[in-house]
């Protein structure tokens, strides 16, 4: 909305014309506030659109606690994966001998559907328990979801079109891309029965649970 160019002072509305050259404290105050305010703008649309993107995967310090996600079935369309190093807070009590890094798998998919998730970390002689998308015909949906992992195992994995040893910076299939120089794989669609990931982090740009169940266990997954 443009601002009112009327001359008028604030305290006598529709009083005489400001002196020649004098401008209405009112619309500094606005326009320096409107200028002030653009970079700021700017800034949230950058990361709205690098979110949609799930460009800001991993960005984050880790905690360095390990947590398990498994489940009877993944299926992906728009599959990406390369190494990368996780970073844990400066001074993390978790950094044990590791100096603070850990070296791990990233997995991006674009849109993913997994049956009976199952998530479990230990937390000093208990588990925070998460089970999801248990019942037939529910399953837990992900878009712009990425895993940063140390192991992966499953019964059997297939791949449509899968591309191996190219650069993951270079990547268009998965939601991201890898970094400048990465040896990476991708493919159109990723298919795994009875996975189990050890992960450090997963971020998603939406992560839908059906079923939710989330407690205090004495067994992980």
């Amino acid at each position: 909305m443009a601002l009112s160019e009327d001359t008028t002072t604030p305290d006598s509305p529709g009083g005489p014309p400001a002196a020649a050259g004098q401008e209405r404290r009112g619309g500094v105050r606005y326009r320096r506030a409107a200028l002030m305010g653009v970079p700021a703008f700017l800034a949230a649309g950058t990361l709205v659109a690098l979110t949609a993107q799930g460009a800001l995967a991993a960005q984050f310090a880790i905690s360095g606690m390990p947590f398990v996600v498994a489940g009877d079935s993944l299926k992906g369309d728009g599959f990406g994966q390369w190494g990368a190093i996780d970073n844990m807070a400066d001074n993390s009590p978790n950094a044990g001998d590791t100096g603070g890094q850990v070296l791990t798998i990233v997995t991006a998919i674009r849109k993913a559907k997994i049956t009976n998730l199952c998530q479990s970390v230990a937390l000093g002689g208990t588990y925070l328990h998460i089970t999801a998308g248990g019942k037939k015909g529910r399953p837990v949906e992900a878009t712009g979801l990425t895993t940063d992992s140390t192991d992966i195992t499953g019964k059997s994995a297939s791949f449509d079109n899968i591309e191996i040893g190219g650069d993951a910076s270079e990547y268009e299939k998965p939601p991201i891309k890898g970094p400048l120089g990465s040896f990476g794989q991708q493919a159109d669609t990723v298919e795994m029965n009875d996975f189990r990931q050890t992960n450090y982090a997963t971020t998603a740009v939406r992560f839908t649970l059906p079923d939710l169940h989330m407690n205090f266990s004495s067994e992980g997954c």
